[in-house]
């Protein structure tokens, strides 16, 4: 087996470890990320589209935005639904914030390229992938590529390898505080290359659930419906779902709902989770891997940007002053935002979603909380405020 030593560890290459990666990199810091999967398969990963003024802020700091800058959709608003009734939420006036519609794998995309050239080394293609003695100064990660064992020591290891990957599982079950709400509902999505129905995204809530119509260039639309935990994707060929948006839609929408050959479709079941310990001897959690949110509120991918911040942050501190506060400070602090995020996209999924256990009293709790929204500019604001992003 051999061996090799470097500062921190990064176990994997989504947007979260490479985003990690290059703000290390940036400062001097030598960093490794290791990942299972291959670039393709990473690429292929289809994922949540719009991103908060502190995660383009990122990008551009890392001298990474041209492309976001050219192909990113800058959106001053969104609306909810509530039957026919659309109520639009002009965050750019509420908030003098805008946020941009950018898809995660061009944001991954964009961070892959530019690894070589500022010094990055990323392993692909890495398996059984462990890690190994956390308490200690000697951190390290074991894995095999191509059936030759490797390990890496490390200074620090950050686990950015999202909700199935081996950095949670190797915190002691003694250690653990993790909290979960599983939702009875699943989002059945389409992505194809047709224009969106409507300018901004529009959140919809209808007698049969929750639907989504959103995009993710001018020429490229992704759809979502409420469907049961119990559906297959076999169950809905392409001519069904189009016929579904276009009823949900047509009343709503600025344009007609354009069909096309899918892309991709997909079932994705729907969870809030939070696994608080962040922080176990040398190693540290980013990004799915210590909570998931509901897509309703698209704070996936911009909670890891945060998380990245800070822990960035923190190391650098670390290594540049020798300031270990932002370290030992990095697990409240993180969570303190993700916890706001979370009741956040828990409460837009309570809005827009019919749950099975729900009656006529329910539904017209969800139509009294719409229409309270629609009329009071302060409710709009306190949205507004989440939905473009709290401060980090």
């Amino acid at each position: 087996m051999s061996t090799r030593r470097t500062q921190v560890a990064v176990i994997g290459a989504g947007p979260a470890g490479l985003l990690l990666a290059h703000l290390l990199r940036a400062e001097g810091i030598d960093v490794i990320v290791i990942e299972r999967q291959t670039p393709d398969y990473v690429l292929g990963r289809i994922r949540a589209g719009v991103l908060e003024r502190g995660t383009t802020d990122l990008l551009h700091q890392l001298g990474l935005g041209e492309r976001l800058t050219a192909e990113g959709m800058v959106e001053d608003g969104f609306n909810l639904a509530d039957g026919e009734h659309l109520i639009r939420i002009d965050i750019a006036a509420l908030t003098g914030k805008r946020v941009t519609v950018y898809g995660q794998t061009e944001v991954t995309r964009d961070l892959m390229d530019a690894a070589p050239a500022r010094g990055i080394e990323i392993v692909y293609g890495a398996s059984d992938v462990a890690l190994h003695d956390l308490t200690d100064d000697r951190a390290a990660v074991t894995f095999s590529v191509d059936g030759v064992e490797q390990r890496i020591e490390a200074d620090f290891i950050a686990g950015c390898d999202g909700f199935h990957g081996p950095s949670r599982k190797a915190i002691p079950m003694a250690e653990r505080r993790e909290f979960e709400r599983v939702y009875p509902f699943g989002w059945l999505g389409i992505l194809a290359d047709v224009p969106p129905c409507h300018p901004e995204l529009i959140y919809a809530n209808g007698p049969k659930g929750f639907a989504l119509a959103s995009m993710r260039s001018p020429t490229r639309s992704r759809y979502y419906i409420q469907v049961p935990l119990t559906d297959r994707i076999e169950q809905w060929p392409e001519a069904r779902l189009w016929d579904e948006l276009e009823a949900r839609f047509a009343p709503l929408a600025a344009g007609p709902v354009t069909r096309g050959p899918a892309l991709e479709m997909s079932i994705a079941p729907l969870r809030s989770y939070v696994f608080e310990t962040m922080r176990y001897g040398r190693l540290f959690l980013a990004g799915d891997a210590a909570h998931i949110v509901p897509p309703t509120g698209a704070k996936g991918l911009n909670l890891a940007a945060s998380d990245v911040a800070y822990l960035s942050q923190a190391m650098i501190a670390h290594y540049r002053r020798g300031d270990d506060s932002g370290l030992d400070g990095y697990q409240a602090k993180a969570l303190a935002r993700i916890w706001k995020a979370e009741r956040f996209s828990w409460f837009l999924t309570k809005l827009m979603h019919r749950f099975p256990e729900d009656g006529p009293f329910e539904h017209r709790m969800q139509s009294a909380e719409l229409a309270y929204l629609a009329s009071s500019t302060a409710m709009q604001t306190a949205v507004a405020e989440n939905y473009v992003g709290l401060p980090l």
